[in-house]
């Protein structure tokens, strides 16, 4: 006897994944403009940085370093550091509040990849970070800070690409938190571990015990090598291991709570 396949069976069997896992530009649009309309998320990651430099900044113009650059250019890279850690942890953090209301459960019935689901989330935050590391730079140009075109650049990106570690640090969070607690907790959190790695008080003016206590915090690797361009400091490879550490710890950590949650539901 011959059985005939079913059109459900036969289109069942022939669909193909979607490519990239379903990760696609006009989702991390959509998902991007969601998070731009909300105001308090802009100005927490946005506003309250720029804030921070006028009111500590400013008061330090005239100042300069020994190679004679300014004072207020290593508080701006600082705090551009700092806004673009805060917008990536809270960006990655989300996913803590998308849990909590079954989206989790309502993505698992899609072709979309839960890899193509984190790949949103992190690019999401890394286009948060990039905006605040704009707006801190657009803010330290109009309030007078002049640097030569090099540091700039090389400050703005390594402090944008170190702002991955904070994003894989919300995604880590966000598995692990109840949602409602997610930015309540980690909005004091990254004042003090920024405060602890010398973004708000240069380590030199700290107790000899802090500022061995602050290297092995997440923040001292990015801030170190961030405002390396502008000391002149050079690369600073115990910097470079600090970013490399948290990174994979914070990554393969959100990648073992991920891979719990999706099984779970």
């Amino acid at each position: 006897m011959t059985v005939t396949a079913s059109p459900t069976t036969a289109a069942t069997r022939h669909r193909r994944p979607p490519a990239l896992g379903g990760f696609s530009t006009a989702v991390l649009g959509i998902e991007i403009r969601r998070v731009l309309r909300n105001r308090r998320t802009l100005l927490f990651i946005l506003v309250m940085p720029a804030v921070f430099f006028l009111l500590f900044g400013l008061p330090q113009r005239g100042q300069t370093l020994d190679n004679g650059l300014p004072v207020t250019g290593w508080i701006m890279i600082s705090l551009a550091v700092y806004a673009a850690m805060v917008a990536t942890t809270s960006a990655g953090g989300a996913v803590a509040t998308e849990r909590a209301l079954g989206w989790s459960r309502q993505l698992r019935l899609t072709p979309l990849h839960p890899a193509a689901y984190v790949a949103t989330k992190i690019g999401t935050a890394m286009v948060l970070g990039l905006l605040g590391v704009l707006v801190e730079f657009a803010v330290g140009a109009a309030s007078g800070v002049r640097l030569p075109a090099h540091v700039w650049l090389e400050s703005g990106l390594t402090a944008w690409l170190g702002s991955l570690v904070f994003a894989a640090l919300g995604l880590f969070v966000g598995y692990l938190a109840p949602a409602e607690n997610v930015m309540q907790f980690m909005g004091p959190a990254l004042a003090i571990l920024a405060m602890l790695g010398g973004l708000f008080i240069p380590l030199e003016l700290l107790p000899d015990v802090m500022r061995q206590i602050a290297k092995f915090t997440p923040v001292y690797g990015v801030g170190q090598l961030a405002r390396a361009p502008l000391t002149g400091a050079g690369v600073d490879w115990a910097a470079v291991g600090n970013v490399a550490a948290w990174a994979a710890f914070f990554g393969l950590g959100a990648a073992r709570l991920f891979r719990r949650d999706t099984t779970r539901v």
